[in-house]
């Protein structure tokens, strides 16, 4: 493992340089089966900071931030840049930190990125904690879907994208930021929207790609032979809820839970229901992932 640093960042940051020239900021902590968590679209490795004392203590844990978020230096963005690039980019961390399988825990677009990885090497996977894939084409699957999809792509997807064409960022974080959790145009203390603008990159990519969000055979999902846990917030806005319903008829096989009182960022709404759900959820399939981990370490 050969790791930098960047400056103004803090003491354990490492940063992975891949093969394809991606770097990727990374904190590791703890001891046992490898665990990665993957952060939204509007985040970076300090999201999980209310997961992260509780997983460290009983899991090898990497939180990264993912190529265009903070404090990453990539610069190679690209027109159909998607959560298809992002697993790659993710193989190449668990290649780098030397990990055969890993347990994948993921919030929102990080959710989307671990689904296409384990859709293009599932071997690598030992089990799928997801919260709230956006997949936005599975709205398309039932007619509720496609009425609160037409609503979304009307008056958040398209404002958020203008004003990123026209260079006014903040409203477009704004606009997205209250969009994605159902609040209009979303209010944000100095604090947060320095958050947000530091993490811009990430945002505009996605919201002006081809192709944000690309299409995850259900047959392919439905086939995923590693324990899988799906979750929504109790209170998440209607886009979200009928997504997570079809994707949750896409893959019977998967566990499915809501974390109550909690919207679209579960994690951060209710980091306690969410640590505890996903834990026993690990708990309860710890005989195959101990197995799996013996096996690749054989």
């Amino acid at each position: 493992m050969n790791d930098s640093v960047i400056s103004d960042t803090p003491a354990a940051l490492r940063v992975a340089h891949l093969p394809s020239g991606v770097e990727l900021a990374h904190d590791v902590a703890g001891h046992g089966h490898p665990l990665v968590f993957i952060h939204g679209v509007m985040g970076d490795w300090r999201s999980w900071d209310p997961q992260w004392s509780a997983f460290a203590g009983r899991y090898r844990c990497v939180r990264y931030s993912r190529r265009y978020n903070h404090p990453n230096r990539n610069t190679m963005a690209s027109p159909d840049h998607s959560a298809l690039q992002e697993a790659e980019d993710l193989l190449g961390l668990l290649d780098h930190l030397g990990w055969e399988r890993a347990i994948l825990v993921g919030s929102s677009y990080g959710s989307f990125v671990a689904l296409a990885l384990a859709l293009q090497h599932p071997q690598r996977c030992a089990a799928l904690a997801l919260s709230e894939p956006p997949m936005m084409k599975y709205a398309q699957r039932s007619a509720a879907g496609r009425e609160v999809e037409a609503s979304f792509r009307a008056e958040v997807i398209e404002p958020a994208n203008a004003a990123f064409r026209r260079g006014d960022d903040e409203a477009g974080a704004r606009i997205m930021t209250g969009g994605i959790n159902g609040q209009g145009v979303a209010t944000l203390t100095p604090e947060a929207m320095q958050r947000r603008l530091q993490n811009i990159g990430a945002m505009k990519t996605l919201a002006l790609s081809s192709d944000e969000f690309p299409w995850l055979p259900p047959e392919r999902l439905a086939a995923l032979p590693m324990p899988v846990l799906l979750m929504a917030g109790e209170r998440t806005p209607p886009i979200h809820a009928e997504i997570f319903r079809n994707v949750c008829a896409a893959m019977p096989q998967a566990e499915r839970t809501l974390i109550d009182g909690a919207g679209h960022g579960t994690s951060r709404d209710n980091p306690a229901a969410f640590n505890a759900t996903v834990l026993d959820f690990l708990d309860r399939h710890a005989h195959q992932l101990a197995h799996t981990h013996r096996t690749a370490h054989a």
